[in-house]
């Protein structure tokens, strides 16, 4: 399984070699990333990849700096209320 930050498709996806089996999908506003959906292939379900695609977004936007609106419930419920992801939640 490789997780994949795709930029230029403002998302991060999950491959099985070549099949897409999973994306997180994001929108940039006002600076902000917002984070607007999450889907894995429930075939691939309960291996932990909708949290690998979310964190793949974290990470790239400390890299560049960005805040995060999560606004996909999934992205939500596991960023807001958590330290670890304070300095990325946009206020």
């Amino acid at each position: 399984m490789q997780i994949v930050f795709e930029p230029e498709h403002f998302r991060s996806a999950a491959y099985d070699g070549e099949t897409r089996v999973g994306v997180a999908e994001l929108e940039e506003a006002g600076g902000r990333w917002v984070i607007t959906h999450t889907e894995v292939d429930p075939a691939y379900g309960g291996q932990g990849i909708a949290r690998k695609l979310i964190e793949a977004l974290i990470e790239a936007a400390r890299r560049d700096g960005a805040k995060i609106v999560p606004v996909c419930s999934y992205a939500e419920k596991m960023m807001r209320g958590k330290e670890a992801y304070a300095d990325v939640l946009a206020d």
